[in-house]
């Protein structure tokens, strides 16, 4: 039985979720593997399951556990680069694993990929158990059980240029941002950058775009993969995206966008670090 290490990088979970966390290691343990919770989970301090130093140590005993395959994040939120001071990237380098966390985890999946070359998973192993847990609990299985891509293979289509290719990073854009200035940002030369974002307007897109059209990021990058901005789509009156998006980048940076990354319940994964191919298919 394939082990499974459960953590809480960023913001505390919250007690009443706890019986949905029981229904998680219920579901994985029907698919054959074993659970085992961190004992950073529940909220001790405000906002936080233990300081940012017990946090990492509890994410670092799952990277050096021989016995466990991979570890999976449950939070999301606003603290989880709090912890990156605190980790051991050479450990992590010496014992590869996939981390697999969303939206606020962006942080921490860009760093470990920028500081010890391990990839990770953008994915919310919650989703599970959510409103469309018996389609992902069957992607999930297809894909690490039997070793199959559906979880990964997501639909998309091309609004600018015809093909990209290269390693993807980024994730969550608010959150990407934070690494910024930092020894942790990721060198996005040659690489795919993926952007999705779960909170904020057009004003928001602009100073996120802004900012990273001054780190350089549209220059070095040899595509954008745009997932979903779910604030943005909301409101009726905002423009799309790519519009926004379109005066910060060259008319010859390839773009693709797709319905199926971001914070929906029904989102597919991303490897983090992994290598992407995307081609504009025909009519």
């Amino acid at each position: 039985m394939k082990k499974v290490g459960i953590v809480c990088c960023s913001n505390a979970q919250r007690p009443e979720t706890a019986a949905q966390n029981r229904e998680l290691a219920a579901v994985l343990r029907g698919m054959g593997f074993e659970t085992v919770f961190s004992g950073c989970l529940y909220a001790r301090d405000g906002v936080r399951s233990g300081t940012a130093r017990q946090r990492a140590d509890a994410l670092m005993d799952f990277y050096r556990d021989g016995s466990v395959d991979m570890i999976c994040d449950l939070s999301g939120g606003d603290i989880a680069n709090e912890i990156l001071d605190s980790l051991d990237y050479g450990a992590i380098s010496r014992h590869p694993k996939p981390l697999w966390g969303y939206s606020d985890l962006t942080a921490v999946l860009n760093a470990v990929w920028t500081c010890s070359g391990v990839g990770s998973v953008l994915f919310q192993i919650k989703n599970l158990v959510s409103a469309c847990g018996d389609v992902q609990q069957a992607r999930f299985a297809e894909t690490v059980a039997e070793g199959k891509e559906t979880l990964f293979a997501f639909p998309y289509r091309f609004l600018q240029g015809e093909q990209m290719q290269g390693i993807v990073l980024g994730g969550n854009v608010r959150c990407l941002l934070k690494l910024a200035g930092t020894k942790y940002f990721p060198d996005l030369t040659g690489k795919i950058l993926l952007m999705e974002a779960y909170g904020g307007e057009t004003a928001r897109l602009i100073a996120y775009f802004s900012q990273l059209k001054q780190l350089g990021a549209f220059e070095k990058a040899a595509g954008v993969v745009l997932g979903t901005f779910t604030q943005m789509s909301k409101n009726p009156s905002n423009p799309p995206v790519f519009e926004v998006l379109r005066a910060f980048i060259d008319p010859r940076l390839p773009v693709a966008q797709t319905e199926e990354i971001g914070h929906g319940a029904d989102a597919r994964a991303v490897r983090i670090g992994g290598w992407m191919r995307l081609e504009r298919k025909p009519l």
